[in-house]
């Protein structure tokens, strides 16, 4: 495994590839330098990068570091909301078309001749993640983790990594896509698809000779088309959620791979990991990692990847075993307060969950005209036309009546066919809200 700096300055090889196009170091390390050339003539230190391709990503990522700028990872590309950001940013680099109150680069692509300076020893990134209310919490992260991060993925997955190239159907823009399609694949001198892939069909076109590692979310791996020919994949990964066994088991069956997955966090880095050759399969703790239990069914994580010396408190609950192995026993309850009666979130989804027809379920508090109540976002197993939903929440009403209190009850209801998520297979709080924009 390589540094950045000395991956960057080595031999001509191929970074990237786009559709047909193969990217190459020489051309990479000449942009980087003119960028970096740019960047250090403009004010300000936090710049925002937006980017829809990955090796574009890629080489603004390392001018930002080269140019002494502290590159800001907003985990999105939406104009409102880097205009909301406009108090925490300098401007924004980009490859999209974006109409912002923002100074904007936009990505032009400009080569330079000459030697990069020093990769600066302090370069940091910063990441913005939401937690269930959607409010956006900072997380700064030093390259120095980053790389950490790396070696312990290449100790674990490196000789499987060997001669192969990273596809990914995750989002360069948060944690989990920028270790695993950017970083890693730098560390180990991999090519990676500059392009994501959002579809099976799409992912089908990405197979060439040679091997490759797909980088996935439950999401992608749950929608993927198993009629299409796929070759046989080195490495599945896949985080950000949880990957249902059938969708493991179906995954593994398709691509000749079992399915490894990742636990962890924007906030803590990779945590565990574990390979999906049976449902309950124990999660691993990577090596610098330890849990130490601080109250009843809580834990709090110490890591050579936190940037702090106070770890981090899991909002899961676990279940450790002698041998420092662990099992997920569900979230800690999310909880609001309505009528001055504190009620679980969590515990409504799970009695929606047991309501005959309902395969997934999302609660939240809704506000209307000042006053708070409960609404559900429910997933159904069959599709019921007006008359028979209506006929259904009475009797999903008459289930709940006898385990929830009055105000716990749901006033407002809706049913789609897939609850919204992130890029990363995470509740997309904001967009779930919406639902009830519309009165019902």
């Amino acid at each position: 495994m390589k540094p950045v700096a000395d991956w960057l300055n080595g031999e001509q090889c191929e970074v990237a590839w786009r559709g047909e196009q193969s990217l190459l170091l020489n051309t990479m390390r000449r942009q980087v330098l003119a960028l970096s050339r740019t960047l250090q003539t403009l004010p300000g230190t936090q710049w925002a990068l937006c980017f829809d391709d990955s090796y574009h990503f890629c080489v603004t990522l390392l001018a930002a570091w080269y140019a002494g700028k502290v590159p800001v990872i907003p985990g999105h590309c939406r104009a409102a909301q880097l205009n909301e950001m406009r108090d925490e940013l300098d401007g924004v680099i980009s490859d999209l078309p974006l109409d912002i109150q923002l100074p904007l680069l936009k990505w032009k692509g400009e080569e330079a001749e000459g030697k990069l300076p020093a990769l600066p020893t302090d370069a940091t990134l910063v990441l913005f993640t939401s937690g269930s209310t959607g409010a956006p919490r900072r997380v700064v992260k030093s390259l120095a983790v980053l790389e950490q991060e790396s070696r312990w993925l290449t100790a674990l997955w490196g000789e499987q990594l060997a001669d192969c190239r990273i596809i990914a159907s995750v989002s360069h823009q948060h944690l989990y896509g920028l270790t695993f399609r950017i970083m890693l694949p730098m560390a180990l001198g991999r090519p990676f698809a500059a392009q994501q892939v959002f579809y099976s069909e799409q992912l089908a076109e990405q197979w060439q000779q040679g091997r490759h590692a797909l980088i996935s979310s439950p999401a992608f791996l749950r929608r993927l088309d198993h009629s299409l020919t796929t070759s046989d994949c080195a490495l599945i990964v896949s985080a950000g959620g949880t990957l249902a066994w059938q969708d493991a088991q179906r995954s593994h069956q398709a691509m000749n791979c079992p399915v490894n997955e990742i636990y962890g966090s924007t906030e803590t880095g990779v945590i565990a990991w574990r390979q999906r050759i049976v449902d309950e399969a124990a999660w691993q703790r990577f090596p610098g990692v330890r849990l130490q239990q601080v109250e009843t069914d809580r834990w709090q994580v110490y890591s050579a990847l936190i940037e702090n010396q106070e770890g981090w408190r899991l909002d899961d609950r676990l279940r450790v075993d002698a041998e420092g192995h662990f099992q997920l026993a569900g979230r800690h309850d999310r909880s609001v307060k309505i009528e001055d009666k504190r009620i679980s979130l969590s515990d409504i989804e799970r009695r929606l969950l047991a309501l005959p027809g309902v395969t997934d379920a999302a609660a939240l508090a809704v506000t209307r005209h000042g006053r708070q109540a409960i609404g559900v976002v429910l997933v159904l197993d069959t599709p019921l036309d007006d008359q028979q939903l209506h006929q259904q929440k009475k009797c999903w009403r008459q289930h709940l009546q006898p385990s929830l209190e009055p105000v716990a009850l749901p006033r407002y209801w809706r049913v789609v066919e897939t609850i919204p998520v992130t890029s990363q297979s995470k509740r997309a709080w904001p967009q779930i809200e919406e639902l009830f924009h519309v009165t019902g």
